[in-house]
């Protein structure tokens, strides 16, 4: 695509405007001529010698710093490590980052990886990465930076809460292959946690759903403990199909809507490999974000799932992926979603049904950035239903209380949320037994 071309793209010509239409394709070409004048200078009289790739791709990235933080202009050597991304596996250290202000920050880092086992928590403030200031450096460029071979080292230099100084930490990239679903079985109850999602999210699901009932003794689950906790998101489309798993069929799972009523579109739940009905909660916090969102927002919508946690990161808006002729890529914000009742999250995230803290002082992760945070965010627009007020988090029962499985869990709100399900389920469909392996 020419720079002309991406600069006018998505500015249709009016037939009934025609005077309207002629002057703005003017305005723009006066811009055009504009820059290619600049270009022009700059390429023929700078003090060192300059390369015209490297000019236009960052004048493209500064056109794209005026707009939202998740529109995006990817060098081809990035993009590729993008593509290679969705399918779970890369060579890094597992953080996802944002921009927070002036600052970067950790979003959270992704489970299993280098980023988690150094002890990086999300809301750590990211100064600089091998010697060189994050101070305006663009998201692309960082990740760049840390992403590489297995075996690299990478200097990050750290800022957090209670530090009295800044911090070195020296962490070695790995391949990471990320399994997107892993599972355990407490007592009868199943505790699923989707860390992100890729391809074949869905059927990594159900795979471990089956592997659970198995443990089982092949019985259904008395509960089901869905955790979204730290799940940055992903590809729309698995959303979509996970939140169908737990839906029976022809339900709203998640509307889209672009400027002007383009890029319209309504996700709904097919009648086919629904799960049952069993108890289910969903966890999610901070770093909970887009893809987790649908999902968390689906099932809350539909009554079919309690939400537990703290508010989620609040990103409501879908991009699309556009591979340019020279290798390079372009991710566009192109519209919002809303959830089945006409709920936009943008700003707010999704709020759960029980607050309960990440642990047991009462914290509630209130440093972790969140999209209101972001620089140039979309601000929260109106929801397209009536019922504007979301409920505010309900006190949990009072009869919760730890059992033989959960007395010994670290994990708060993994906790509360098979203590809420151990409630619910029937004594006599319970198998004797503990935990059974991831």
């Amino acid at each position: 695509m020419g720079l002309a071309a991406l600069l006018l793209w998505g500015a249709p010509v009016l037939a009934r405007e025609p005077a309207r239409a002629a002057a703005k394709d003017e305005t723009a070409y006066r811009q055009l001529e504009l820059f290619a004048r600049v270009l022009s200078y700059v390429e023929n009289n700078y003090v060192e010698s300059v390369d015209r790739k490297t000019l236009v791709h960052g004048a493209i990235q500064g056109m794209l710093d005026t707009l939202d933080p998740h529109t995006l202009f990817m060098p081809p050597e990035v993009f590729r490590e993008m593509k290679i991304d969705t399918s779970g596996e890369f060579g890094g250290l597992g953080i996802e980052i944002a921009r927070k202000g002036d600052r970067l920050v950790v979003v959270a880092p992704i489970d299993d990886t280098p980023a988690a086992r150094a002890g990086i928590k999300a809301g750590d403030e990211l100064l600089a990465i091998d010697g060189e200031s994050t101070q305006g450096m663009d998201l692309v460029r960082a990740l760049q930076k840390m992403r590489g071979p297995a075996g690299g080292r990478v200097l990050l230099t750290l800022m957090r809460a209670g530090f009295n100084a800044p911090q070195e930490l020296a962490i070695l990239r790995d391949h990471i292959r990320i399994v997107s679903v892993e599972g355990a079985l407490y007592d009868g109850i199943g505790h699923v946690k989707v860390k992100n999602f890729q391809d074949r999210t869905d059927q990594s699901l159900r795979k471990e759903l089956d592997r659970l009932r198995a443990l089982n003794g092949g019985r259904e689950l008395d509960g089901v403990v869905l955790d979204l906790r730290n799940n940055p998101g992903g590809l729309l489309d698995q959303a979509v199909a996970l939140s169908d798993r737990f839906l029976p069929g022809n339900l709203p799972i998640v509307s889209t809507r672009g400027r002007d009523g383009r890029n319209a579109s309504e996700e709904r739940s097919r009648d086919r490999d629904t799960e049952k009905e069993y108890p289910l909660v969903v966890l999610v916090n901070a770093g909970s974000a887009s893809a987790s969102e649908i999902v968390a927002g689906a099932l809350q919508d539909h009554g079919r799932a309690v939400i537990m946690g703290t508010q989620t990161f609040g990103k409501g808006s879908v991009q699309t992926v556009i591979e340019l002729e020279d290798g390079s890529g372009l991710k566009l914000t192109i519209a919002r979603y809303y959830t089945p009742k006409g709920r936009s999250i943008q700003e707010k995230g999704i709020t759960p049904d029980f607050l309960v803290p990440e642990d047991s002082s009462g914290k509630a992760g209130s440093e972790a950035p969140r999209e209101k945070d972001l620089q140039r965010h979309f601000k929260a627009e109106p929801s397209q239903t009536t019922s504007e007020v979301v409920a505010a988090p309900r006190s949990l029962p009072a009869n919760l209380k730890d059992w033989a499985v959960t007395a010994k869990l670290t994990d708060t709100q993994l906790r509360v949320a098979l203590n809420y399900l151990h409630g619910l389920a029937p004594v006599a469909s319970r198998a004797p037994g503990g935990n059974a392996g991831r």
